[in-house]
């Protein structure tokens, strides 16, 4: 039978030829600390670690399993190259055997994290360099089910809902004359549901039926099964596997959304990014274990992994806690036109599926997110074609899915490729008001009405040290973060043909390139701080409309000082009636949904206790009466008073739109433009002015340089009603006087 070692400790060079070598704990990251501090400038490079194997058992193959390293593993074996994996996501194994047979007790393993041709390239986000994930020593029986097979276990369940009927197919290496495999099924309380044995081959095929199955069926019931496969010679177990399942159907309707075992099961929920502050990606179970209890506990009854594999750990907690995920690959933001990076798409398309086909919680492929960003093409399309028809070949039991860039047009051919489809949606933070949403839903649904419609990313930011009783776009408090939250809830409450709605993003995360709200190397987009130690006011907002655990909270509990003016208390709560009391005193009762506002509180000078009641539920925080508001709540550099872009362009008369040959202009795109000293002059000037000067025009010019390959012109129009409808010409002015070299 296998056994297992968990490899704990490693020696580690990040510069190898230097020969400094030091024992680190696997996982293990090497940009833990300098992928979150801002910068742009994290370690990106190839590193190297050294891992002593155990001493082997004698008759036994061996294996080392690595279950995350990016982007690009090569092992090594006394200077020989053993294997190579493209792809930071997905598990991979070697074969130690041979090596370990010639005398070997260590093998040197290269990861590099900035390889060209390998997805992701350009992301809003940190691409955490190293052995991240766990890395296992294997010794198995020479008849084993095949650990070479895609990185799985080489056993594939697929169950039938309606019949209770289930396919298992199993692979199996050095299988020998009567040998065989059985397979029995256990339901969740560990009963068995059906056996069936066949004879072992390379690629076994199995069937059984269970009497009336129990569902898997969202949180209400997450009811599991294992299929236990033993490879059994001469009566005696020679090698054995566990693979969890569950029974379900789904289906997505154009009009009624989202559909679970034949009744409608609305989709509301959060994406997911897995690093943590000081770890990055080198996180624990006991992470991923507190990761979905927040979630959980926000009310979510989908995810949105993005935008790679993520540890297959976190997959089966979700499977156990009933949650729909969207998985997917990194085939994001910018697309290659090279052989290789083709590959690596198919490649890790492959290994998605291959190694997740069995958790019932993923019901989605999903085969890109905002890829226009880079440009489209005809390559592009076509690579996208490719990767939706391996998705259904590989599995067509689950259902395709892809998340477009804003700009993406209503008509795209993009918006046929897939089963379904999802945009990324930022009416009121990057572009527009919050307001824009609900119609821009309603238009793509009445334009297109068989194609069934999701939003895959919504947010804004929020920074715990900001706040306003008076919030705004781009402010960067909690409390325009909140508000915008309240808005696109009372949207999607109203839209049921919605297919899945998913919030950008449940966790703050590090992104090294930006410099936003005053917090370098972060998106602060999260419901939650980066920590994990803070919810934020829209991770209740989102628990209002979403948890059926009755609660109550009083919001602004950071916004303590109140001058008058702002003493209105909002109040979250998923009960009907909600009584607030101010230092012991009751000031009101309101009756509603969700949202309690209480406007114009009385507060006395200094120190205040503010509590809600609603039914058994309470909640209490301390604001402190003040006679004049608190500049130290409000975004250094960004103020008020400052002119806008809605008067940028007062009184200039825009150029007519020309295009001349030899010279810039807005269709060529941004990395371009930045990198010629004249138009990056003009462009940098003009970000100040657009985003009203200080902070928020830095944050323009982040934003600008993430979409490097985008054209400006596309930008522009991206960008909505921020920016005047003379801008384009005459900016477009300003870059036609430069000529190219």
């Amino acid at each position: 039978m296998r056994t297992l070692t968990t490899i704990t400790s490693a020696l580690f060079a990040k510069h190898p030829e230097s020969g400094n070598w030091e024992s680190v704990a696997l996982p293990h990251t090497w940009n833990n600390l300098d992928g979150q501090d801002g910068g742009a400038d994290y370690y990106r490079g190839t590193c190297a670690y050294r891992i002593a194997l155990p001493e082997p058992k004698a008759g036994t193959r061996r294996y080392l399993q690595f279950e995350g390293a990016n982007h690009v593993a090569t092992v090594y074996a006394d200077g020989k190259e053993l294997g190579s994996h493209k792809g930071g996501f997905s598990t991979f194994r070697v074969d130690v055997t041979d090596a370990m047979n010639a005398g070997c007790r260590e093998v040197r393993v290269e990861v590099d994290n900035v390889a060209a041709d390998i997805y992701p390239q350009q992301a809003d986000f940190t691409f955490f360099g190293g052995l991240y994930r766990n890395v296992t020593f294997i010794e198995v029986n020479e008849t084993h089910f095949d650990l070479m097979k895609s990185g799985t276990s080489g056993v594939f369940v697929t169950p039938n809902a309606g019949d209770g009927s289930v396919r298992v197919d199993a692979f199996t290496v050095n299988a020998q004359a009567g040998d065989a495999v059985e397979c029995v099924l256990l339901d969740k309380n560990g009963a068995e549901a059906a056996r069936c044995t066949a004879d072992a081959a390379e690629h076994t095929v199995l069937g059984t039926r269970v009497e009336n199955p129990e569902l898997w069926d969202g949180t209400a019931n997450p009811a599991l099964y294992i299929a236990r496969l033993t490879i059994v010679r001469g009566g005696e177990a020679v090698d054995s596997v566990d693979a969890e399942f569950g029974f379900r159907s789904f289906s997505v309707d154009p009009d009624k959304g989202f559909i679970l075992n034949g009744r409608s099961y609305p989709l509301h929920g959060v994406s997911r990014h897995q690093d943590r502050f000081d770890k990055g990606w080198a996180i624990s179970r006991a992470d991923h274990e507190e990761d979905l209890a927040l979630i959980r506990e926000v009310g979510a009854n989908t995810i949105r992994l993005a935008h790679y594999q993520h540890d297959q750990y976190f997959y089966t907690l979700c499977d156990r806690a009933g949650m729909v995920l969207w998985a997917e690959i990194p085939f994001i933001s910018v697309f290659m036109e090279s052989k290789e990076a083709h590959d690596n798409t198919i490649s890790q398309m492959t290994e998605l599926i291959a190694q997740n086909y069995n958790h019932p919680a993923i019901c989605f492929w999903g085969i890109s997110n905002e890829i226009l960003i880079g440009g489209d093409s005809e390559a592009l399309v076509e690579n996208l074609k490719e990767l939706h028809a391996l998705a259904k070949k590989l599995d067509p039991s689950r259902l395709t899915t892809m998340a477009q860039v804003s700009m993406t047009p209503m008509d795209s051919e993009h918006n046929h490729i897939t089963d379904v489809l999802s945009y990324n949606h930022y009416f009121g933070w990057y572009m527009g008001d919050v307001e824009e949403n609900g119609p821009w839903l309603d238009e793509f649904h009445a334009k297109n009405p068989q194609l069934c419609l999701g939003v895959s990313e919504y947010g804004a930011e929020g920074v715990l040290k900001w706040h306003s009783a008076e919030p705004r776009v781009r402010d960067y408090s909690e409390e325009y973060q909140a508000h915008y939250h309240e808005k696109m809830l009372e949207t999607f409450a109203t839209r049921p043909y919605l297919w899945s709605t998913h919030v950008w993003n449940m966790f703050d995360f590090a992104a090294d390139a930006r410099d936003e709200g005053g917090v370098q190397g972060r998106n602060n987009k999260g419901l939650v701080t980066y920590d994990r130690k803070t919810k934020k006011d829209s991770f209740y907002a989102c628990k209002a409309w979403w948890s059926d655990e009755a609660f109550v909270r009083v919001a602004g509990s950071r916004f303590v000082d109140r001058a008058p003016g702002q003493r209105n208390v909002k109040v979250y709560s998923n009960q009907p009636c909600v009584t607030l009391f101010v230092n012991g005193e009751e000031v009101g009762t309101k009756e509603g949904a969700h949202v309690f506002v209480f406007e114009n509180i009385a507060l006395r000078d200094g120190e205040n206790t503010v509590t809600a009641r609603a039914g058994a539920c309470e909640d209490t925080i301390t604001l402190r009466g003040v006679a004049e508001l608190n500049k130290d709540y409000v975004l250094p550099d960004e103020n008020p008073e400052a002119e806008g872009v809605t008067n940028w362009f007062e009184g200039i008369e825009a150029p007519k739109m020309e295009f001349p040959a030899g010279y810039y202009s807005i269709k060529d795109n941004m990395k371009d433009l930045l990198a010629n000293p004249e138009t990056a002059a003009i462009l940098n000037g003009l970000f100040e002015q657009m985003g009203g000067g200080g902070a928020a025009g830095k944050s323009m010019k982040n934003m600008m340089g993430m979409l490097g390959r985008m054209p400006l012109e596309q930008i522009l129009k991206l960008a909505g009603n921020r920016v005047p409808k003379e801008a384009p010409a005459y900016i477009n002015g300003l870059l036609t006087k430069v000529k190219k070299a």
